[in-house]
C-alpha cells in the first residue's frame, strides 16, 4: 500500500505538505499543489477518510444509506420507519444533523467517498444484503475503519460494526409456541434468500423441530420476498398443501397478511383451517383478521442504539482503532389469535 512518505518523495515535498494538500488545509503554491496531486494520482495514494475528516472538520451529519427500490414505498414499511424513528431519535437528541441517502443495490456503493467529501461524519447502512455489488462497497468501508454500523445484517468475512436482533431466537420461539399448542406439520414461508436474516430465521424454525424430535420436511418451506404480494402469492401452494399442514410460520407481517388474504378467498377459515405465526408485531399484526401472534422485534430500539453507537464512535475516532460495533437485541413473542387462541400475552 502507498505511503504518504513515498509520495513525499515522489514530488519532493515534506511529508506535512502532503497532508495539507491532500486535506486542503492553508495556503500552497499552485505548483506545489499540483506536483503532489500528480504524484497521489501516479502512486494510486488515497488519504483515510477518517483521519481526512479530523484534519478538515467534521460536517455534523450522520448518513443513513437506504437502498433505492422502484415502485416499492419503503418509508410506508414498519420496519424502515421504525429503524428510522430510532435513528432520528438519537440524531436529535445529539444535536447531530440526518443526510438520507439512497444506492443502487446492484452497483457497488461508495461509502468512503461519503467521508472523504465531508457529507458525513458516520453512516448507518440499512437493507444491506449479501449481494455482490453490497458486499463490495461495505468491504471497502470496512477496510477503512469508517464509523458507521450496518443495521440487522451480518456478514461472515466483513468486519463492520452490526446492531440486529436475534432472529435465530426470535423465530425458535415462535415454532416452538406452535409446537407446545401440539402442532406438528409446521411449514415456513421465507424472505429473500440475500438477508441473513432469512438464514437466521430459518435456523431458528429447524432448532426448534429438531428439539422436539420432527425431522424437517423441505417440501413444507415456501419462497417470498418479504412483500404483502409474494405472501399473497404464496397462497396458491400453501392452500394446495393444507391436508400436509397444521400450522405456518412466515418470516414477517407483511408476507402473513398477503397470505391470510389468499387463504380466505379460496375459501380457508382461519386459524381453524391453518395455525399462522408471524415476525415483527408491526401496527398491522393487531389489525388482522384474525390478529397475528407475531415476534416483535424492538426496530426503534435497534435504530436509536445503532445512531448512538456511531455517534460515539465519531467522538472517538481520532483515538485510533476500535472493535467494530456488535450489539445484539431480544425479539419476544407477542400471542394473538391467529395461532387458535384469544389469549393477549407476551413472553
Amino acid at each position: 500500500m502507498t505511503t504518504r512518505k513515498e509520495v513525499a518523495e515522489l514530488a519532493g515535498v515534506s511529508e506535512a505538505t502532503v497532508s495539507r494538500v491532500l486535506n486542503g488545509v492553508g495556503p500552497m503554491k499552485e505548483s506545489t499543489r499540483k506536483r503532489v496531486l500528480e504524484a497521489a494520482e501516479r502512486l494510486g495514494y488515497h488519504l483515510n477518510a477518517v483521519a481526512s475528516s479530523f484534519a478538515r472538520g467534521r460536517s455534523g451529519n450522520l448518513g443513513v444509506v437506504m437502498p433505492h427500490v422502484p415502485k416499492v414505498h419503503l418509508f410506508s414499511t414498519y420496519y424502515f420507519s421504525e429503524l428510522l424513528s430510532g435513528i432520528g431519535g438519537a440524531v436529535h437528541e445529539r444535536g447531530y444533523g440526518l443526510l438520507l441517502l439512497f444506492r443502487n443495490p446492484a452497483e457497488v456503493y461508495d461509502y468512503v467517498s461519503l467521508f472523504r467529501t465531508l457529507r458525513v461524519d458516520g453512516a448507518i447502512v440499512l437493507g444491506a444484503s449479501s449481494l455482490p455489488s453490497e458486499m463490495a462497497g461495505i468491504r471497502e468501508a470496512a477496510a477503512e475503519g469508517l464509523p458507521c454500523c450496518v443495521m440487522d445484517q451480518h456478514f461472515a468475512d466483513i468486519r463492520i460494526g452490526t446492531v440486529a436482533a436475534d432472529h435465530v431466537e426470535g423465530a425458535y420461539r415462535a415454532v416452538k409456541h406452535l409446537l407446545g399448542k401440539g402442532y406438528r406439520r409446521i411449514g415456513f414461508l421465507n424472505g429473500s434468500p440475500q438477508y441473513s436474516n432469512s438464514a437466521d430465521r430459518l435456523t431458528g424454525y429447524r432448532k426448534a423441530l429438531a428439539e422436539a424430535g420432527i425431522e424437517p420436511d423441505d417440501s413444507l418451506l415456501y419462497a417470498g420476498n418479504y412483500s404483502w404480494t409474494s405472501g399473497n402469492a404464496a397462497a396458491e401452494k400453501i392452500y394446495a398443501d393444507l391436508d400436509r399442514l397444521d400450522a405456518l410460520f412466515v418470516s414477517n407481517d407483511r408476507m402473513a397478511i398477503g397470505l391470510m388474504k389468499g387463504l380466505r378467498d379460496r375459501g380457508c377459515s382461519l386459524p381453524e383451517d391453518l395455525a399462522i405465526v408471524a415476525y415483527d408485531d408491526s401496527d398491522a399484526a393487531r389489525f388482522s383478521e384474525p390478529p397475528l401472534t407475531t415476534v416483535h422485534v424492538p426496530f426503534y430500539d435497534m435504530g436509536k442504539l445503532a445512531a448512538e453507537r456511531v455517534l460515539d464512535r465519531i467522538l472517538d475516532a481520532a483515538e485510533g482503532e476500535q472493535e467494530p460495533i456488535c450489539d445484539v437485541l431480544e425479539p419476544r413473542l407477542v400471542v394473538r389469535k391467529s395461532c387458535g387462541t384469544t389469549k393477549e400475552d407476551s413472553f
